[in-house]
């Protein structure tokens, strides 16, 4: 039998990229390739790369010269796989170099650099796919691309315009993960509220049910599978609130990641963004009134091409009244091919970073109070780590999503492992986490 080949993977970006490195990977599996934790132990490496900011454009390109250096043979994917020149311009070494989600292109050029095995194993791939997450949890994307064009994004000139998943073919993939293991599932695409207005919400069917493309619909059937759903990437679209009735009845976690990215009504118009933000924090304020339990998490950008001094503080009062329970910030980056480079009035790289320190001092003075606030309440966690010896547990709760929000921290946690869905009382707070002790089953 012939050597089985080994392929090295590196993925960068967000979430979305991760899941297109699964896809890849997944494919690869099947056809009778394993994968090296090592630079060392591959036959050829995939560096997924991410390209929307020039920050990641250099840390791509950085990751791709690592890459030829200790390994020699570098296939290029993903984002940045869009300027084909600049790459081969700075490492002229790699084998081949495609864009974002062009899974047979990388195929092919793994196949071209490293023969797949003649009678590859069915058995190699569980039926959830290669997974580059924990276990317990997973990314399930529901589209591709993006209908918005806002103008510091050039998302859709990458990944083009929005492609839905049939309804039925994301529920399906739900039903796999949750049957291997799973406990919760982060749904997410580039506009996860605009899920089925590309296909006119057209209905698929699951286990012989017709069920619609539409945003509503999807988490609704989600809702019912047993798992936490969180939801990232939403717009406050009208159609939203009644997914908020879901929330408060527990069907899917009462989470909401929304891209603001300001509240100034000329810098939202200058973003090509929804500019009537009375309006969004009425909605928010309706929100809360049927789902109390509910946690907001959204980034801003300061410092974006004419923003004044009168705008930034109209976005620290905008974010006091709105409450943001957790908040993320980026100082403004001109992206080479995005319109907001030809706006006028940019703004200087010492104030947006005196900017940046007082919105995340804003930021961090609402979470202090809001966690403060669940201080002796009794709530489920789900564990991600347990550090043996210092007896410690980290996890997450409904309003945590992993890497990018708070943690539960959880004392005599010796019995616990990663993917244990627990019960905790909450013990004290800081500025970001929760702390809390595990209560005992009877």
């Amino acid at each position: 039998m012939s050597k089985q080949p080994t392929i090295g993977l590196v993925s960068l970006g967000c979430p979305k990229a991760l899941v297109d490195s699964e896809r890849i990977g997944t494919t690869l599996r099947a056809q009778g390739y394993r994968f090296s934790p090592d630079y060392e132990g591959a036959d050829v490496v995939i560096v997924n790369t991410c390209g929307f900011l020039d920050s990641a454009k250099a840390e791509s390109l950085e990751a791709i010269g690592e890459a030829v250096n200790e390994n020699g043979r570098v296939i290029v994917t993903g984002c940045l796989g869009t300027e084909a020149e600049l790459i081969r311009a700075t490492h002229p070494k790699v084998l081949a170099v495609t864009g974002p989600h062009q899974y047979e292109a990388v195929v092919e050029a793994v196949h071209a650099a490293v023969p797949p095995v003649e009678r590859p194993f069915e058995d190699l791939v569980p039926a959830e796919g290669l997974r580059l997450t924990p276990a317990h949890y997973a990314y399930l994307k529901i589209s591709e691309g993006c209908n918005n064009r806002c103008s510091f994004c050039i998302i859709p000139a990458i990944r083009g315009d929005l492609v839905s998943r049939p309804a039925a073919r994301v529920l399906y993939e739900a039903e796999r993960l949750i049957g291997s293991g799973t406990k919760e599932l982060m749904v997410i695409s580039q506009d996860t509220s605009a899920y089925g207005v590309d296909v006119k919400y057209a209905t698929s069917k699951f286990h012989g049910r017709p069920v619609a493309a539409r945003f509503f619909d999807i988490c609704e059937e989600l809702g019912k599978l047993g798992a936490w759903i969180r939801l990232h990437y939403v717009y406050p679209y009208p159609h939203v609130d009644k997914v908020i009735d879901l929330m408060a009845a527990g069907a899917i976690l009462p989470y909401l990641d929304i891209p603001f990215q300001h509240a100034a009504p000329g810098i939202l118009k200058a973003m090509r963004r929804p500019a009537n933000q009375e309006k969004t924090l009425a909605r928010i304020a309706a929100w809360r009134q049927t789902c109390p339990d509910l946690a907001i998490r959204s980034t801003f950008i300061v410092g974006f091409p004419g923003e004044t001094e009168e705008d930034f503080v109209q976005l620290l009062d905008w974010l006091d009244e709105a409450q943001i329970d957790r908040a993320g910030c980026f100082e403004y980056e001109p992206v080479k091919g995005a319109k907001s480079n030809d706006l006028e009035g940019h703004v200087p790289p010492e104030v947006k970073k005196e900017r940046y320190g007082r919105l995340m001092e804003r930021a961090q003075a609402i979470s202090t109070r809001k966690l403060a606030a669940k201080v002796g309440r009794t709530i489920d966690v789900l564990v991600d780590e347990v550090r043996q010896g210092e007896d410690v547990a980290i996890a997450r709760s409904k309003w945590d999503a992993p890497e990018i929000d708070g943690q539960v921290i959880i004392e005599g946690a010796a019995s616990l492992k990663p993917g244990d869905l627990i019960t905790v009382k909450i013990t004290g707070s800081d500025e970001y986490d929760l702390f809390g002790k595990q209560i005992a089953k009877n």
